[in-house]
């Protein structure tokens, strides 16, 4: 009997990568920096798709470039970082590669002796992250090591970098701990000591920074909290709640004003959260656990919208008041929302069958 298309999907973790269901082979989805683009990271190679109008822009076969485990392409440039994986690599998975497509072939090639967990790229840097390091190189001519920092345990690859500022920031060595260091001051030779955050007590989940490096998000493995911090004093900005229940999140990300955060969990819940005006947020007051059994207020979303249960997704912020969900069942979901709550479906399509017809 034939196997329903939808049916075929595949489950990851935060980093949108990892646990294998019924798939038509998607391994990693990422957004570009300016969240106009995304990749998709395949078994049989990769795509690239645009967001406004929805259209696929790249396809680079499994002929070419084999199974690609995660992808990140440079702003809206010629050039891709790539990480083979999946069950047909044509490059070691211990390698991180640059692919310029005016070139039509791998340009850079930067090995290391364990796996490539994950890879960023910013106009003048790449970054390599490995289990239990970061390796950031200058770009993209000569690349020179100029710094490595060492981390806790990062199976999930969990790290980011601000594409407008100079912010990277990644797991400390203590548990929930977040480390943040500036990139400018990463020469060759230099010693540098990374600011740490004290962000939660479990385990972290996600960690992403603004695009001007001014703020960062993190949550931990229980999914229920999502904290923001300034990254200059280290304060705690504010507290949202995503709900009461434990989740796996997935992705967290910024508006480009940074006025507002989205974020996506196995709930199947798209949760938009206003940042700078925080009385735009939904209130609820908790009763904190303990001796005293104080009460907290938790700031809940303003917005949200539902995707498939468990299919996990990466989401962003669109032009004007819209958020992007891009899911690794092939489906891309568009809602634009208002400041008093409403959140409207504005477009739906299944990216996947796009590339199909382009093919």
């Amino acid at each position: 009997m034939e196997t329903k298309r939808t049916d075929r999907i595949f489950r990851v973790t935060n980093a949108v990568r990892g646990r294998q269901e019924m798939s038509r082979g998607v391994l990693s989805l990422r957004f570009n920096q300016d969240h106009g683009c995304f990749t998709c990271a395949t078994e049989t190679g990769l795509k690239i798709y645009n967001v406004e109008p929805l259209t696929q822009k790249l396809t680079l076969g499994q002929d070419v470039v084999g199974s690609i485990a995660s992808a990140e392409m440079l702003f809206r440039s010629n050039l891709v970082a790539m990480v083979g994986g999946g069950t047909s690599p044509k490059y070691d998975e211990k390698a991180a590669l640059i692919w310029d497509d005016t070139a039509k072939k791998v340009v850079m090639d930067v090995s290391f002796n364990q796996p490539v967990v994950s890879i960023k790229l910013k106009y003048d840097r790449l970054i390599v992250v490995l289990r239990n390091q970061i390796h950031v190189f200058s770009f993209p001519n000569n690349p020179t090591l100029l710094h490595s920092f060492d981390t806790r345990d990062n199976p999930k690859g969990l790290c980011d970098v601000s594409p407008f500022g100079q912010v990277i920031a990644f797991p400390g060595r203590k548990c929930g701990s977040v480390q943040i260091a500036d990139l400018e001051t990463t020469q060759p030779g230099q010693s540098t000591s990374p600011i740490t955050i004290s962000a939660h007590q479990g385990e972290l989940a996600y960690i992403t920074v603004n695009q001007q490096g001014t703020l960062l998000a993190t949550a931990s493995k229980k999914g229920t909290l999502i904290r923001v911090f300034d990254t200059t004093t280290k304060k705690l900005v504010v507290e949202l709640r995503r709900g009461a229940d434990p989740a796996t999140l997935y992705c967290i990300t910024f508006s480009h004003d940074s006025s507002f955060l989205c974020a996506s969990s196995d709930k199947g819940t798209i949760h938009i959260f206003a940042v700078k005006d925080t009385s735009l947020n939904r209130r609820s007051t908790f009763k904190k656990m303990g001796f005293l059994g104080t009460y907290v207020e938790s700031q809940w979303g303003l917005a949200s919208f539902t995707v498939a249960a468990e299919c996990a997704c990466i989401c962003a912020f669109g032009p004007g008041h819209s958020v992007i969900a891009v899911c690794v069942d092939g489906t891309f979901h568009k809602y634009v929302f208002t400041t008093d709550g409403n959140c409207n479906r504005e477009a739906y399509d299944v990216y996947l069958d796009i590339g199909d017809d382009f093919e």
